[in-house]
């Protein structure tokens, strides 16, 4: 999910999309409907939004964008889109713009209930009058954190296709308020709406090499993620890499363009398919790993092996994290960001066809992430000031 946070409220641009071509590694294989005219409303089209809302450019739907600052609301109309300036907090606004979308992807947040409330009454709102609506609602796999704080690897593995493998996952677990009330709604809306929840794999995504190939267009293709650059942002100011405890846990991971693809791909399976369908299922995980999924001592090593073969600190080994420490990486979040088990296949999205055929994780941070992270200055580091979200 997007860290995106939204504070500033303004009426709609009126700008009228258009086509626009996109670089051959945005482009996706799922099965191309026809989109002309569809209205599609994105809530927080950031890092992992932007990226869906340019292959829904390309595919010819109309795209509006809800953003928080004038400067992304440039981007975005920039994209081919119309950016709607907004709060999450506004429920009428986002309800009223929900109300007129055939499509709503909401990526902004996996934790923002008023939003999700918001959307639901617009859902509901157009039920009434008989018009059907798709929603997308992007949840996170920290839903599946089971508190190891880097001391084992899990043998648990959570299959998108056996409904009751998620169904187990406790109410008090991250994300889980805002998705059980998401399938509440979903069960009271019955046939009215198409409604599927994304629990997608961010932690280990990767950005498009801003070092080899800018976007002056759209940032998000220039962006670093966030656990892989903090943690070597924390070895070269401590001069060694680090992980969790021991750093047994496992994490799958998924390339951001991967994850686009896939939304593209649900879309067009929801576009189709029976309401019936998604209303018995609504969850689909999104991983590129399958079953060799890195462990967080795994990433520390490959971490001390280059910014030791650059010359950037002494030792290649990895050392155990010190808890006066965590306010370097991840504050009182440290164990849940980077000492979690999250297992999970994504055998749902497989069998619709979409397939992950982006660079895995050591060949992104060492070819893309490291270059950009090496010319950074690491003076005054303090630990990751962002929205922490997976």
């Amino acid at each position: 999910m997007v860290p995106e946070r939204f504070d500033v409220m303004s009426r709609m641009a009126s700008k009228t999309p258009h086509l626009k071509q996109i670089p051959n590694h945005q482009k996706h294989t799922a099965t191309i409907t026809m989109s002309t005219g569809k209205e599609v409303f994105i809530i927080g089209p950031g890092f992992i939004g932007w990226n869906v809302l340019d292959l829904l450019i390309a595919e010819g739907y109309t795209v509006t964008g809800f953003v928080r600052r004038q400067e992304h609301a440039d981007q975005i109309n920039a994209s081919g889109a119309t950016a709607v300036i907004g709060d999450l907090g506004d429920r009428t606004n986002i309800t009223e713009h929900a109300a007129q979308a055939d499509i709503v992807i909401h990526t902004a947040t996996a934790d923002h209930l008023p939003s999700v409330q918001a959307v639901l009454d617009g859902v509901k709102q157009r039920a009434r009058k008989g018009q059907m609506t798709i929603y997308i609602h992007t949840s996170g796999t920290s839903v599946l954190d089971d508190g190891a704080e880097g001391s084992r690897k899990s043998e648990k593995v959570y299959h998108d296709n056996v409904r009751s493998e998620i169904d187990s996952v406790p109410e008090s677990a991250p994300h889980r308020e805002i998705d059980l009330a998401i399938v509440q709604a979903q069960e009271e809306l019955g046939e009215k709406a198409k409604i599927a929840i994304m629990i997608p794999y961010v932690p280990n995504s990767y950005h498009i090499p801003s070092s080899i190939n800018p976007d002056p267009v759209n940032p998000a293709h220039n962006r670093l993620t966030i656990q892989i650059p903090t943690l070597t942002r924390f070895a070269l100011k401590h001069h060694y890499a680090a992980h969790v405890g021991p750093g047994h846990p496992v994490e799958s991971n998924i390339h951001v363009l991967d994850l686009a693809r896939a939304y593209i791909t649900l879309l067009h399976h929801l576009e189709v398919t029976a309401p019936s369908q998604p209303l018995s299922h609504p969850y689909y995980f999104c991983e590129s790993t399958g079953s060799s999924e890195p462990s967080w001592r795994e990433i520390a090593d490959l971490i001390g092996q280059k910014l030791f073969e650059a010359g950037r600190i002494p030792d290649p080994k990895p050392r155990m994290l010190p808890r006066e420490l965590y306010g370097d990486v991840f504050g009182a979040f440290t164990g849940a960001v980077i000492g979690l088990n999250s297992r999970s296949r994504a055998v749902r999205l497989r069998e619709l066809g979409w397939a992950p055929r982006e660079k895995d994780w050591r060949a992104s941070f060492v070819e893309d992430e490291l270059p950009v992270i090496l010319r950074e200055g690491v003076e005054g580091f303090g630990g990751y000031q962002g929205t922490v979200a997976s």
